[in-house]
């Protein structure tokens, strides 16, 4: 009986081994899943990543479909390029979904649109000029923009081809004339396949569409799906705010306020590590962003103002110069260039914050000449009027501390023949290396 009961158990789990990745496996493919992405801003080192991990979480999971939702001013070629290399390359059919009303797939995000299985626009939204410029926003020299804009074309034109001679057309154009066209311009040519008026409209008329993924034919099955929403994380979210001009102003103008301050009054670490961390993530932000670095010295002229005008005879002429340096370099930094959809930084802050670092530096410049006029003091009289606490109970005589420092004392007070331990005493006078102290009366 033993040995019938031990082969049915050894048959039965043998059965549940065998059986139970199908049944998985059955389960899985029936619930089909769509995942939904948000691309939103500049095209950045932090959303190329979040694209690769998105496209890799559904490879994973054979998910049925991923929906790029993109709002974007453009942004980086070589940033470009890898994004359109990972649309490309993936396993999972990406469509990308210009959204919402308003949104535009602008410059790199044209390239990006048509680098997907599919495309779609909502009402109201804008693609197209993609003419190359400069890093700083500036027109290219003759010579260098025909070299990227023949390259730009000719990617377009790839990757347009399968839309149709009229969709290539104005994928040239909207290179190489900077032309950016509707909604309903891009659908009526062919450069995109749907307009959508939100997610589920979208999902609806995909059912059945059929697209093409690494060379195989697939038709989409978006019924009865599974939408599931893949936000950035909180280090990602941190990263993508860098790409407002009016934060990294302000984490700047703080950082480098912080390191001047750890420069002129050094020992501590808050101040040079806070500077750090503030400059550190403007730089960041400053590299992702379109800006004038021809302003950077007109700002360290500005801090350099303000530290001499604490060691100037005459106080305030080198702080007024200062903040009028500092306005004039911070709007050179960030508005001298200007992009469509790049948001400018706001000229109130510029100006307050110029304000606050004036009024800042004037109080330091208050304290350092009060503590000039300040004369030195030394010896004893540092010491009397100065209270400690008892250490060793004062019976005349006794131990006391003042300032972090045990003193012999000796107890003057006629009202009190003795200070008990913990009570408070004043110093009346120095005898040597002994204290004499009074009772406070509390």
């Amino acid at each position: 009986m033993r040995r019938k009961i031990v082969s049915w158990l050894v048959l039965s789990l043998f059965v549940l081994m065998v059986l139970l990745p199908v049944g998985v496996g059955q389960a899985r493919s029936a619930q089909r899943q769509v995942l939904v992405l948000e691309f939103d801003g500049p095209v950045t080192p932090v959303l190329v990543n979040y694209v690769d991990n998105a496209i890799r979480r559904a490879e994973m999971q054979e998910m049925e479909l991923i929906v790029l939702r993109l709002n974007t001013p453009g942004g980086q070629i070589g940033l470009m390029n890898q994004v359109v290399t990972l649309l490309r390359e993936s396993e999972v059919p990406v469509v990308v979904y210009v959204s919402p009303k308003g949104a535009m797939a602008a410059s790199a995000g044209t390239l990006v649109t048509l680098a997907a299985h599919a495309s779609a626009m909502a009402p109201d939204t804008v693609i197209g000029a993609a003419s190359p410029v400069g890093a700083e926003g500036e027109d290219l020299n003759e010579t260098m923009k025909a070299k990227v804009s023949e390259t730009l074309m000719a990617q377009a034109r790839s990757l347009a081809e399968r839309r149709g001679e009229r969709a290539v057309e104005m994928a040239e154009a909207a290179v190489r004339d900077a032309r950016a066209f509707s909604a309903q311009e891009a659908l009526q040519a062919g450069l995109i396949d749907r307009v959508a008026n939100d997610l589920d409209d979208l999902l609806s008329q995909l059912d059945g569409f059929r697209v093409e993924v690494n060379g195989e034919t697939r038709t989409l099955q978006t019924t009865d799906v599974q939408v599931l929403e893949m936000p950035l994380n909180a280090l990602e979210e941190l990263l993508q705010l860098l790409t407002d001009p009016n934060l990294v102003f302000v984490l700047l103008s703080l950082g480098i306020q912080a390191i001047f301050i750890e420069l002129s009054s050094p020992g501590g670490w808050v101040a040079g590590f806070v500077g750090v961390v503030c400059v550190a993530l403007a730089v960041y932000g400053m590299g992702i962003l379109p800006v004038n670095w021809f302003g950077i010295i007109f700002l360290i002229v500005a801090f350099v103002l303000f530290v001499l005008d604490i060691k100037a005879p005459t106080h305030g002429a080198l702080t007024a110069a200062g903040v009028g340096a500092f306005i004039a370099g911070s709007l050179i930094l960030f508005n001298s260039v200007r992009i469509p959809g790049v948001p400018q930084i706001s000229i109130p802050l510029v100006v307050g914050m110029g304000l606050f670092l004036a009024l800042t530096f004037s109080v330091v410049i208050g304290f350092a000449m009060r503590a000039m006029r300040i004369p030195p003091r030394m010896g004893e009289r540092t010491l009397v009027g100065q209270r400690g606490v008892v250490k060793e109970a004062l019976a005349r005589r006794g131990t006391v501390r003042l300032a972090g420092e045990l003193w012999s004392a000796e107890l003057v007070d006629d009202a009190a023949e003795s200070a008990q331990l913990g009570e408070m005493v004043e110093v009346v006078a120095v005898e040597g290396v002994r204290l004499r102290v009074r009772k406070v009366v509390q």
